[in-house]
């Protein structure tokens, strides 16, 4: 041990109650926000490829991804009306889809920049 050094056998007190400003927070709200928006864009995905490839519609499982999808483009429903069903289904759903993915990950990229 040094002569000239001070001895100090703890660490200095640190105030645990004020938060860091590492961006950390920001970070995890804003992996939520992307993951919400994924998770949201996948349900009507998976219901657009469902239904283009006429999946059983007393199928449990088909049912509960029509639900949400229905539940998440509820706001653009027939916003298309084609003749042609396929497209239709594909446009209702899909805008809401591309609407989601732009948004969240717009949103998480600038939540990020905090």
């Amino acid at each position: 041990m040094p002569v000239n050094d001070a001895y100090h056998p703890y660490e200095p007190h640190r105030d645990t109650r004020r938060g860091t400003r590492d961006g950390a927070g920001a970070n995890r709200a804003a992996l939520a926000l992307h993951t919400i928006a994924d998770i949201a864009a996948g349900f009507l995905g998976l219901w657009i490829l469902l239904y283009l490839l006429e999946a059983n519609q007393g199928n449990v499982f088909v049912g509960f991804v029509h639900g949400v999808a229905d539940w998440l483009a509820g706001w653009s429903q027939d916003i298309f009306t084609m003749d042609v069903e396929g497209l239709r289904v594909v446009l209702n759903y899909g805008l809401p889809a591309v609407i989601y993915l732009l948004l969240g990950h717009g949103i998480a990229a600038r939540i990020r920049r905090i």
